[in-house]
């Protein structure tokens, strides 16, 4: 064995030290006696152990607990010993798994004897629970989850301890950092598939029903892990039958107010997973009357600090995709007012008796911060009314500008996803948003944040820079251009996405002034890099921002004189290339509002293989694109501009006035409008 020494040497005594040489003494009996005062020496004492482990007790533990000659007593005492160790320091963790403790307790449960199977389990337990843990030493071995699943019909303790493992054993990588953390070890598919294909349902569900809450609280949990954002596991669940049951009335019992707390929640969350992953319905009376109502009730400030965190980030969750669910949390139990609360928390020293307790939550209180954040994020992503209710509680917007610039970037990141929520409110932003100059502490942030903060933030700017938003001005202003500029060239495309999406926005109806800043801020090589861009979003927005450059005429001639060339052959690439329908149409909108340039449609009626390019997307199924494709002509035609006679000449000679007779009798009337209007030129 090598253990990985995490202590200064110098901090280790001489009784440590006799503990150990003890573990090698020739006698069974004083070994075992020597365990057993180890035992009793390190419970609640993490010097002791940290000391105990720099001196190798662990591999020697280890030793003796995989020894066929070890006595079924003495192998018990040593994973008791290895379990209390593992209830110390994360670097005692750290040192135990170095050590190989994972194997050597698996190996354990292979024994006959169910005490020591307990002891090894319950070991596990303590060891997988750390967050320092890799969780997939459980999935190394083929074999070992299908031997816990059959370990679990032999007692409380076993079902007790192995569904705690299964919960602890899902985890999510932390690249899904934006995803709403619910629970403190989220999935990831290949853990569930694993546990799901082994028979974790059918093996875990009837445990819900147990005499023994501890181990109906571990089913309970364990369920809720596996159905988190998983339809094959919640739609299994559904249909599951406890005791002749189904599974979701089993779970709405345990939320009734009599049941302790941990139990409502937890079964609120677990209907509020399987509802997400769509095998419940939102309007189905279990999430309407029951769930949101639990959840809810979960906010209010009679319950702790850490339930009050976790039922109003479930609940965020749980209404985030729908409408209705919104409304009908938003009016009940004055919800919007009760999350105010969450700002003054602790309200008062007197309000809390014991001063430990105390002294968690005003450390943790930030965590009420971030959950009311999220939760007024979800409640007002749809609703008019309910932006405005949020904005209107007391000091909201104060509050949220102070949330941009708190130290936890975990708050930070729920109060501009909140801000990102209300900036949907066209009312919000020409009211709240301006009054309070929400877009200086908005970029401020922007400056230096982790790339899960400026996606969020940046989403927020994209509404801040629309045509009738006030703080438009002042933030062009303070050099917004330079900072969307960079963030196009971003490795990360939701980045790309946003710097180009904001840029279309500052772009919309703006001056040849701030138009030419943008265009030679971003540079000609970066638009045409953005233009071959591999994510579809990006292209569209870049699309879109170059259809705002190209219009006005005097814009269109001036830019079209200067990147005339190349404009022209990104939009031949991208016509020619396998692009959505969504992609061709604006791209055949841009050459529309090339077309209606003074001189700038001279560089499509001189390219003979653009036109038949037009020519062929007039032809087009898609009524979308034959519309683009008309407006188009119609532009280049049009009788009261200078050389419109000999366009429309060379546009009849290649057959276009036969294409636009046949269009005119279209069935869609958009299409046959314009295809009218083009024709009335000719007619004029």
């Amino acid at each position: 064995f090598a253990c990985i020494v995490t202590t200064p040497t110098s901090e280790v005594t001489a009784t440590s030290r006799h503990y150990v040489d003890r573990l090698f003494d020739p006698d069974p009996q004083k070994v075992l006696q020597g365990v057993i005062d180890m035992k009793n020496a390190v419970i609640g004492n993490n010097k002791q152990k940290a000391n105990l482990i720099v001196l190798g007790a662990v591999p020697r533990l280890l030793y003796l607990l995989q020894q066929s000659s070890s006595s079924v007593e003495l192998r018990i005492e040593c994973s008791v010993v290895l379990g209390s160790l593992a209830m110390g320091t994360e670097n005692n963790i750290k040192s135990l798994v170095d050590c190989q403790i994972i194997p050597a307790l698996l190996q354990g449960l292979l024994c006959s004897d169910l005490v020591f199977i307990e002891a090894c389990l319950r070991c596990l337990r303590t060891v997988f629970i750390s967050p320092v843990t890799p969780v997939q030493l459980l999935y190394t071995d083929v074999t070992v989850i299908p031997h816990l699943m059959s370990l679990l019909s032999h007692s409380q303790r076993t079902q007790e301890y192995i569904t705690q493992i299964f919960s602890h054993c899902c985890k999510m990588p932390l690249k899904n950092k934006l995803q709403f953390i619910l629970i403190c070890c989220l999935q990831t598919p290949e853990h569930q598939t694993i546990l799901f294909n082994h028979g974790a349902i059918q093996n875990i569900a009837p445990l819900l029903i147990s005499p023994s809450y501890k181990v109906q609280m571990q089913a309970l949990k364990c369920c809720s892990v596996l159905a988190y954002e998983n339809t094959q596991v919640s739609t299994t669940l559904v249909n599951v039958l406890v005791d002749g049951e189904l599974l979701s009335q089993v779970l709405v019992r345990m939320m009734q107010r009599d049941k302790p707390v941990e139990m409502q929640l937890t079964s609120a969350k677990c209907l509020t997973y399987m509802c997400h992953a769509g095998a419940i319905k939102t309007d189905d009376c279990c999430i309407v009357l029951k769930t949101l109502p639990c959840l809810v009730r979960m906010c209010s400030k009679e319950h702790l600090l850490e339930v009050r965190v976790e039922g109003a980030e479930t609940l965020a969750y749980l209404i985030e995709p729908d409408v209705e669910l919104q409304r009908i949390a938003s009016t009940t139990d004055h919800l919007v007012a009760m999350l105010a609360d969450y700002f003054k928390y602790p309200s008062s020293v007197s309000a809390i008796t014991d001063i430990k307790r105390l002294d968690h939550d005003l450390k943790h209180a930030h965590e009420l911060r971030q959950a009311a954040f999220k939760l007024y994020a979800s409640l007002g992503s749809n609703d008019e009314d309910i932006r405005k209710k949020i904005t209107e509680t007391e000091n909201m917007m104060d509050r949220i500008v102070s949330g941009l610039s708190e130290s936890s970037i975990k708050v930070r990141l729920a109060a501009v996803r909140c801000l990102h929520s209300l900036s949907r409110s066209v009312q919000q932003l020409r009211t709240s948003f301006h009054d309070h100059a929400v877009w200086k502490p908005l970029m401020k942030l922007l400056q230096n944040a982790p790339d899960e903060v400026l996606v969020m933030a940046s989403s927020t700017l994209c509404n801040l820079l629309l045509e009738f938003s006030p703080s438009k001005e002042p933030i062009l202003e303070s050099g917004v251009i330079e900072l969307l500029c960079s963030l196009t060239q971003s490795d990360s495309p939701a980045l790309r996405v946003n710097g180009t999406w904001a840029l279309m926005n500052l772009a919309f109806q703006a001056d040849q002034k701030v138009k030419g800043e943008i265009v030679q801020c971003l540079g000609t090589e970066q638009l045409f890099r953005l233009l071959s861009d591999p994510d579809t979003n990006v292209l569209m927005k870049t699309l879109g921002f170059l259809r705002n450059l190209l219009s006005t005429r005097p814009h269109i001639d001036q830019i079209m004189s200067s990147h005339g060339k190349q404009i022209m052959q990104a939009v031949t690439l991208i016509l020619e290339a396998d692009h959505s329908v969504e992609v061709k149409e604006q791209t055949l909108c841009i050459l529309a509002n090339i077309a209606d340039g003074n001189t700038a449609k001279d560089l499509i009626v001189s390219n003979d293989d653009m036109l038949q390019k037009v020519k062929y997307y007039m032809g087009h199924s898609n009524v979308k694109l034959q519309l683009a494709a008309t407006f188009c002509i119609s532009n280049l035609i049009w009788n009261e501009e200078d050389g419109s006679q000999e366009r429309q000449d060379k546009l009849r000679e290649m057959g276009f006035v036969d294409i636009l007779h046949k269009l005119s009798q279209a069935s869609d009337t958009n299409l046959s409008d314009r295809a009218k209007t083009a024709m009335q030129q000719y007619l004029a």
